[in-house]
């Protein structure tokens, strides 16, 4: 590229983010050593991490770097073993003085990160967890690295990154009466598939969205294969003088900035969509699959457990009994969502038509606990993957779908067009 030109053009999100964070102009493709703000830690990756810390001769952490850890993938404790791991997560937590959000004082993960407020516009958050994409929702720069890339975060304070290309998409519109967000997501699946847009940054125009819609595309967009997903942040006199912020406390791309491909999404035509076995990308209308019967309808996971979800359940299914052959299960994202539930009324919602609430946990998203498949049967899911094999049997069948969705299949046995059940209620 021309000298001249690159320094004279505009800066994507990315570039942004990963040229304050490393104190000089950078472009996609050019590889940076960069300030690493947070990291996240759970109860796997604490294990993971305690031998390349050894390795690396580092009995302390960088002062530099917040450290928050969440025991979240197996709690509570399903396994001896998942015992011991969360018990040298409480070590590490305590020793190091990060913050930490034990069980019955959390939550899943990210959600619990958004909720404290560790996720923060302009930073660059690291976590050995592939779905902190998640975190881009806020406009922050979230993403997963390996145990090793942590570890070295920890240290040092600092990681190598490549700068990634940038793709945009526009929403336009609003969506339709029993469509979600995870509809939106789902309908991004099928337009980029899950190898098109590998490494690079997502960049995403929505105003119309609140935050949980946000926090749920930006969180599935690492099925896509992305490196991060990025909001646009409005501007805030609040924020003015960030330097990781543009100059009105905001943050976008700016006009000139080199962007791979626009997409526009009109909101109105999107319609309730189901990811069908065994891959997230395997994407088509909910109306294709429409009287495939389920055994169990899952709502919950760090992609659609938030109260928005849960409100959304329960219109369906409040005064109606989940079908006799159908167990739902809804693993609330949070304690703070589970109060918020049971002060609004909608944990009674759930439990009187029939719905088993656990306590918030990974545990049937990832297939450790609380709710495993046997070979033969269905799940519809609101979480964001559907693996062969991810939530039990490797004989199971996973359709992920909104949590309207979920709930109007456990209320008739069989996926559902929501929008029906919406019109009947």
């Amino acid at each position: 590229m021309n000298k001249e030109i690159r320094e004279t053009r505009g800066f994507t999100m990315a570039e942004k983010i990963l040229g304050r964070h490393s104190g000089k102009r950078v472009r996609a493709g050019d590889i940076v050593e960069a300030h690493v703000d947070v990291v996240m830690l759970h109860d796997v990756g604490v294990p993971g991490i305690l031998q390349p810390l050894k390795d690396l001769g580092s009995e302390e952490l960088s002062p530099d770097v917040e450290v928050v850890v969440i025991p979240d993938h197996f709690v509570p404790a399903p396994t001896v073993q998942a015992a011991i791991n969360i018990q040298l997560t409480q070590k590490f937590a305590k020793q190091h003085g990060a913050h930490l959000y034990d069980v019955g004082r959390g939550g899943i993960c990210h959600q619990v990160m958004v909720e404290k407020g560790h996720v923060r516009p302009g930073e660059i958050i690291l976590a050995p967890d592939s779905h902190a994409t998640m975190y881009g929702a806020l406009g922050a720069l979230g993403t997963g690295s390996g145990v090793t890339d942590v570890a070295i975060a920890l240290a040092t304070g600092r990681l190598w990154f490549k700068v990634p290309q940038t793709v945009k998409v526009k929403m336009e519109g609003e969506l339709a009466e029993g469509v979600s967000a995870k509809d939106v997501a789902l309908v991004m699946l099928k337009e980029f598939g899950s190898n098109d847009l590998l490494y690079y940054s997502l960049e995403i125009e929505a105003p119309q969205f609140i935050q949980a819609q946000k926090l749920c595309i930006a969180n599935m967009a690492l099925e896509i294969g992305v490196k991060d997903c990025l909001f646009t942040v409005p501007p805030s006199e609040e924020r003015a003088g960030n330097a990781y912020l543009d100059d009105d406390g905001g943050l976008c791309s700016d006009q000139g900035a080199v962007i791979e491909r626009v997409w526009r999404l009109d909101l109105s035509t999107v319609q309730p969509m189901v990811a069908a076995p065994h891959h997230p990308s395997n994407v088509g209308p909910l109306r294709d699959y429409l009287g495939v019967s389920v055994q169990q309808a899952f709502l919950g996971s760090c992609t659609n457990g938030r109260i928005e979800d849960l409100r959304e359940a329960a219109a369906i299914l409040s005064g109606h009994t989940i079908h006799p052959d159908v167990r739902m299960i809804v693993s609330p994202a949070s304690q703070e969502v589970i109060k918020q539930a049971i002060d609004e009324g909608i944990l009674k919602i759930l439990i009187e038509a029939g719905a088993e609430v656990t306590s918030p946990s990974c545990g049937a998203c990832v297939g450790s606990h609380q709710g495993l498949l046997a070979p033969g049967e269905t799940c519809i899911s609101s979480s964001n993957r559907n693996f062969r094999g991810r939530m039990g049997s490797p004989e199971a069948n996973i359709y992920l779908a909104s949590p309207a969705s979920v709930a109007a299949a456990a209320l008739t046995g069989k996926i559902t067009d929501p929008r029906d059940l919406l019109v009947e209620g």
